[in-house]
């Protein structure tokens, strides 16, 4: 068999890539070559979102229904010129040269190798302790579903804006949402964890019949789960613009506030070039910074079986 190969010139860089024709996505027929088209055409948007952080990658040489890994230590076979950033592990007891994506010729080697999703930290690497933002993951437990996932997400939206604090959200590219906070930097990953652990409890006492908190699946009731233990060091969420490895080609996508009472799903690799040039970058806010979360915890305040804010 020959080797199917194409040699491209990215960033002054000489990239080989290979097997472009392999199909990814088998029920639509989306190649490895797609793939490449997508995230080279996005890449001046996905760009502010994976600079300077250590990134995890979910790979899939062979397709979406093959065999997958995530891959957070740059193989040793990785070209010199990718950047990265040692952090050391107590519970792995090592030391991981996570990649850390600053161009185009970073991301395409990684997409080459099979790479779909990109969890990027929430943090950079110049304070890893301090995340640039908050996050809330709303996860559907069917027969729960998107609708009652945007119905959480309202309320959530509200909950945080009284205690003044900006709200961004964007599909997940699968069946929830995630709503992210600009912080200014200013709080640990332990703090702004235990401020989002007070602010889903709340919300999930306000919605008892469609949001939880409960970690265990089992438990959840076919209710919609604000997940607020993404705010851990190390942990990672995908980035907007990511590509997930679901039917269609799904794309983690930006929404308009006013869009999340009536979303439904979000763009794919074919509709979100399109989708940008109509609305613009929707997303930006989340790197604006400013939020601090102490004097949001100031606006909160005790009330009969739970918390609520001032103004809410």
């Amino acid at each position: 068999m020959v080797r199917e190969e194409k040699r491209v010139a990215v960033d002054g860089r000489e990239l080989t890539l290979t097997n472009l024709s392999k199909v990814f996505w088998p029920e639509d027929g989306y190649t490895k070559a797609d793939l490449i088209h997508y995230y080279t055409e996005i890449f001046s948007y996905l760009a502010p979102y994976l600079r300077d952080r250590p990134l995890v990658v979910t790979r899939y040489p062979n397709g979406i229904f093959g065999k997958s890994f995530y891959q957070k230590n740059l193989p040793n076979y990785a070209p010199e010129w990718i950047e990265t950033v040692a952090v050391p592990t107590e519970s792995e007891k090592r030391v991981i040269r996570f990649p850390v994506c600053q161009d185009l010729s970073t991301l395409l080697w990684l997409v080459n190798q099979g790479a779909v999703e990109l969890h990027p930290w929430l943090s950079r690497r110049d304070k890893l302790d301090y995340p640039d933002f908050a996050v809330f993951d709303l996860d559907p437990d069917p027969p729960s579903s998107i609708v009652e996932a945007r119905q959480v997400a309202q309320v959530l939206q509200r909950f945080l804006t009284a205690l003044g604090l900006q709200v961004v959200i964007k599909t997940s590219g699968a069946t929830g949402l995630h709503l992210y906070v600009p912080l200014a930097r200013e709080e640990t990953y332990e703090e702004v964890r235990d401020f989002c652990g007070l602010v889903a409890q709340a919300v999930a006492a306000e919605l008892p019949d469609l949001a939880t908190v409960e970690r265990k699946v089992a438990k959840r009731q076919g209710k919609v789960y604000i997940d607020w233990l993404q705010n851990i060091r190390g942990q990672t969420i995908c980035a907007p613009y990511s590509v997930r490895p679901l039917p269609h080609a799904p794309v983690s996508t930006p929404l308009r506030s006013e869009e999340v009472e009536e979303v439904t799903g979000g763009c794919n690799i074919k509709t979100m070039r399109r989708r940008i040039k109509e609305e613009g970058e929707l997303f930006r806010e989340a790197l604006a910074g400013g939020g601090i979360l102490r004097q949001a915890l100031a606006n909160l305040r005790p009330q009969k079986g739970g918390i609520t804010a001032f103004g809410s």
